[in-house]
């Protein structure tokens, strides 16, 4: 299927590797142009070579080594290039624990990075899209805003903030004017991040990490975690002319993890 994006320029962030990269993956084999930004230079510069190497139809592909949670890191990344029709707004989820020892600062970091941030990147560039009558914005959140997760409290509450933001301005007079805003719900991936994850569990169980890493994957009807290749092409579709009657969803990509009905 032809999306329908060619030619189109996206902001990816949090692309050096795992879900972001997927996006920005299924992005440039569209045929769209990509400027991928994260914090670490050495691994940006391998994903903009392996974003080079599977782009299609002259698509191009910027990196820029830069913190997109910082009110510096967005200027940067607007003094490179004014306006996108495609925004992939994705940030690191801050860490587990227990609320109990959670201070201020350490809510303010986790609202600053997964609420705020995309609401700063939404309003620099969704009155843009509106006045060229196209533009998708997707917000990689996470699948506990659907289901929380008790010792990712500070996850739980930034990101449903981010939700209730976007459920309405996604139905605002933008959506008149060909802009969709949706947020995509990962479960559990095989990236880093989850990796950690269950190796920190196994260590303080004693746990072996392999039998740790199979017994999570157990609990998926699916029997398997997802990939970033395929969370990226949901990401892609999303971001289609096919899907400019879709937004205000928030799109749950977990192996049917998810026990409701809604």
């Amino acid at each position: 299927m032809d999306l329908g994006i060619a030619g189109r320029t996206a902001l990816v962030c949090g692309a050096s590797k795992g879900l972001g990269f997927g996006c920005a993956l299924a992005l440039v084999q569209e045929g769209v142009n990509v400027l991928i930004v994260a914090r670490g230079q050495e691994a940006l510069d391998s994903a903009a070579a392996q974003l080079r190497a599977s782009a299609t139809g002259g698509a191009t592909v910027r990196a820029l080594a830069t913190d997109i949670t910082t009110e510096a890191g967005r200027a940067q990344v607007f003094a490179l290039q004014r306006d996108f029709d495609i925004v992939v707004t994705n940030a690191g989820g801050p860490p587990p624990g227990d609320f109990r020892d959670w201070d201020r600062e350490a809510w303010i970091k986790a609202v600053d990075a997964n609420m705020l941030t995309p609401i700063e990147l939404i309003k620099a560039t969704v009155d843009g899209m509106a006045q060229r009558g196209f533009g998708r914005i997707v917000n990689i959140t996470s699948s506990s805003v659907k289901s929380p997760i008790n010792i990712l409290g500070l996850s739980n509450g930034a990101r449903s903030g981010l939700t209730g933001f976007v459920a309405g301005v996604a139905r605002s007079a933008v959506a008149a004017k060909g802009v969709t805003i949706n947020n995509l719900l990962p479960g559990s991936f095989a990236t880093d991040r989850l990796k950690t994850t269950v190796k920190s569990g196994a260590q303080k169980s004693g746990e072996d990490f392999d039998a740790a890493w199979e017994a999570r994957q157990k609990t998926i009807p699916a029997k398997r975690f997802g990939t970033p290749e395929e969370f990226g092409a949901i990401c892609a579709f999303l971001c289609s002319m096919q899907a400019g009657y879709m937004t205000g969803q928030n799109v749950l990509a977990d192996g049917g993890a998810y026990p409701g009905t809604y």
